[in-house]
């Protein structure tokens, strides 16, 4: 293990829980839209949105290869939208992968619908084919009107037109929808909603957790007077009625992030019903349901 990290960090960093054993490579800092008034990810002032110099990437990567050599399985391109990089440098970046961690199988990245809105299908192919093979994309929900309020930027269309790009070049899609994002007064339009979205566009990877506001609610609630948390209860028959709204074919289903109270995991549509049935019992029995304790929920 080298004393000097290879690569340049800018606190605080994040990824998806599902690329804990990831390298992860910064290639821009920040987010590029950093609007959306329910996310605290890239608000801090040094997280203030540019492209990393591509140099600097480029040799972070042959560093990173000469530190760990073939230990690097994965990689996670970071921070909050690396695919708003031009198709040019991208590919740079996925060559240099390559050449100096030749046994990396994965290469992520999240991805803001935006971000693909001036890629073409066949650029997109050309990155599925040099190895960008999941992107993580934050829906957060399916209704206009919610996105409207929690200014994310994007709508339906424009969502389920980023993930039919996707799709249509082979990368991988994982789909993170917000509960509790729309408060009690659009909660079930919100479900509905989001369900309709997985439904139209058929994700391979479909995520939940719970909104939740570390740093206070004020900047969320310049679009959102009247909202307010949604109590344990109400967060259950949101996702009840989300899950049952569903109608996959094959998608792996996840609401096991920290943030969430009842642990769901499986495929959708053949483990629906077993879900829908643990989402029931935790609405009827709450005591007797497998919850996480209040102490071990977080971000």
């Amino acid at each position: 293990m080298p004393s000097v990290l290879p690569i340049r960090y800018i606190e605080p960093v994040y990824r998806p829980p599902s690329e804990a054993e990831s390298l992860i490579l910064p290639i821009t800092d920040g987010c590029s839209w950093n609007h959306c008034t329910f996310c605290e990810m890239y608000t801090a002032p040094q997280k203030r949105f540019r492209a990393r110099d591509e140099a600097e990437v480029l040799a972070s990567i042959e560093r990173s290869g000469e530190c760990f050599g073939s230990e690097i399985r994965r990689v996670f391109l970071a921070d909050g939208d690396a695919l708003v990089l031009p198709t040019r440098r991208l590919l740079a970046v996925l060559a240099a992968i390559r050449q100096h961690l030749p046994a990396v199988r994965r290469v992520s990245s999240y991805c803001l619908p935006r971000n693909l809105r001036r890629k073409s299908i066949d650029e997109l192919r050309e990155l599925a084919a040099a190895g960008l093979s999941i992107a993580y994309v934050g829906a957060e929900s399916g209704d206009d009107e919610v996105l409207e309020r929690v200014n994310k930027g994007e709508t339906f269309a424009s969502t389920c037109s980023a993930l039919d790009k996707l799709a249509a070049a082979g990368i991988t899609r994982s789909v993170m929808i917000l509960n509790g994002l729309a408060g009690p007064a659009l909660s079930l339009r919100h479900a509905e909603n989001s369900a309709r979205l997985a439904n139209a566009t058929q994700p391979e990877y479909l995520a939940t957790l719970v909104v939740s506001f570390p740093l206070g609610e004020e900047r969320f609630r310049g679009g959102f007077p009247d909202w307010r948390a949604l109590s344990q209860h109400e967060l259950f028959v949101e996702m009840e009625h989300f899950l049952d709204q569903l109608q996959l074919k094959r998608t792996v289903f996840r609401s096991d992030h920290a943030s969430n109270w009842l642990l769901l995991k499986g495929t959708l549509g053949a483990d629906k019903q077993r879900l829908l049935q643990q989402v029931r019992q935790a609405i009827a029995d709450p005591q007797g349901a497998p919850l996480r304790p209040a102490w071990a929920r977080g971000l």
